[in-house]
């Protein structure tokens, strides 16, 4: 990955949601100028949610979501409604596509937009922007979306419908409209969160301990070491790097202390104990639990340590979907750890990716260690902890549960955001 490019997973997300045929896809084409989603009069032609990472001015990088119809049917349909579902775990902000010659036959049916109502009720629950986009209004005589669709909308969907454009994704009619909303959607803090937050400033002097072990891919680094490094070299830092087996060399070679270490949290342990007295430490992990989550939720969820016996399950969850390796953290070193502390019986259930227990089925554990996330945007690592928090399971994080279980998570820095 380039120093200068922009993960997925710290765009802006903007998923588009709508019934089969209501010209979702074609939305997508129109805001980007590019024909990027596939279109088609036939219904059901989007399955699986696509992703297009893109720069859309004046918003910036954003993903944009192409999502199958939440009106599909059938055993299919009900798979492809469920992989649409999904996406909301994802979503920034959402946009509800609606034909605008359909709501204009909407007029006096009790039933009129149930399945909009019942998508914008979730979008909020989740505290999501939404935006309503009536399209194919080029269909209608003049005015009659703007007017006569518009106000039926309004009258159904009530304030949710506040903010509502009238677009034509076949001549590019209110797309400078949608692009007004959108910008004024994003989440405030959505462009002011920092992995540093306020650790560092233009003169401090960072030392990085990062092992090069068998996770990390050949000749270059992982995701978490190479954003941060941008993140330094934008604040003006001077920032040295080594590691774990340089550490004390590097110490040695500087012509002072450093103001920040930031190690990879599986030597935790050994950096605490061998740093100079009075440096503030940290890890990339603690650094994401931040960034991407909720620190205070995470940190929160350590106490759960404390009442852990061998009886206890845990639920160890990854973003990444790599081949399991001898040296895996998520698989080896934090379970070891774990039977260290609490005997060799306590019960481990390790899920990558998207996979996620939900319901009675997460309930069943008793604490969840989540990976930093990097692979994940910040909505989907808040969806898991409302999951958690609705189950009534305690979530941490990798480097948080590190070093708990080291007994120095009170020495270690946390960012503020």
């Amino acid at each position: 990955m380039s120093l200068n490019e922009t993960p997925r997973a710290d765009r802006l997300h903007i998923a588009i949601f709508g019934r089969r045929n209501s010209g979702k896809s074609s939305l997508i084409n129109m805001l980007t100028g590019q024909d990027i989603a596939l279109v088609s009069d036939a219904p059901g032609t989007t399955t699986d949610p696509v992703y297009k990472s893109m720069e859309m001015h004046p918003v910036g990088p954003v993903v944009l979501i192409d999502t199958a119809g939440y009106d599909d049917e059938g055993e299919l349909g009900s798979l492809r409604v469920e992989r649409t579902r999904d996406v909301l775990d994802k979503t920034d902000i959402g946009i509800i596509v609606i034909d605008s010659g359909i709501a204009l036959s909407q007029e006096g049916k009790a039933d009129a937009f149930d399945l909009e109502k019942r998508w914008i009720s979730d979008l909020k629950e989740r505290n999501i922007p939404i935006i309503i986009a009536l399209n194919k209004c080029d269909l209608l005589t003049a005015g009659s979306c703007e007017n006569d669709a518009a106000n039926k909308t309004r009258e159904v969907l009530g304030k949710e419908a506040d903010k509502l454009v009238c677009v034509s994704a076949l001549t590019g009619a209110g797309a400078d409209k949608l692009r007004e909303l959108i910008t004024k959607a994003v989440p405030d803090d959505f462009y002011r969160r920092r992995i540093l937050g306020d650790m560092v400033s233009d003169e401090s002097l960072v030392l990085l301990v990062m092992p090069q072990d068998i996770q990390a891919p050949k000749g270059r680094l992982i995701l978490p070491q190479v954003q941060t490094i941008r993140e330094l070299l934008d604040k003006k830092c001077t920032t040295v790097a080594t590691t774990a087996g340089g550490f004390e060399r590097a110490l040695a070679n500087l012509s002072r202390d450093p103001d920040l270490i930031i190690t990879d949290s599986q030597c935790f342990k050994m950096v605490h104990e061998k740093k100079p007295e009075g440096v503030r430490l940290t890890s990339f992990s603690v650094l994401f639990a931040a960034y991407k989550g909720d620190i205070e939720v995470f940190t929160e969820g350590t106490s759960q340590l404390g009442d852990m016996t061998e009886n206890s399950k845990v639920l160890i969850a990854e973003a990444c979907t790599h081949v399991p390796l001898n040296e895996d953290i998520g698989r080896v070193k934090i379970p070891k750890l774990l039977r260290k502390n609490f005997g060799e019986n306590i019960e481990i259930t390790n899920v990558c990716g998207s996979d996620f227990p939900e319901g009675d089925e997460l309930k069943k554990y008793d604490l969840i260690i989540h990976c930093g996330a990097c692979m994940f945007n910040r909505a989907h690592v808040m969806s898991r902890i409302a999951a958690a928090r609705d189950a009534g399971v305690p979530i941490t994080n990798y480097g948080i549960a590190i070093a708990k279980l080291n007994g120095i998570l009170d020495k270690i820095e946390v960012p503020g955001n």
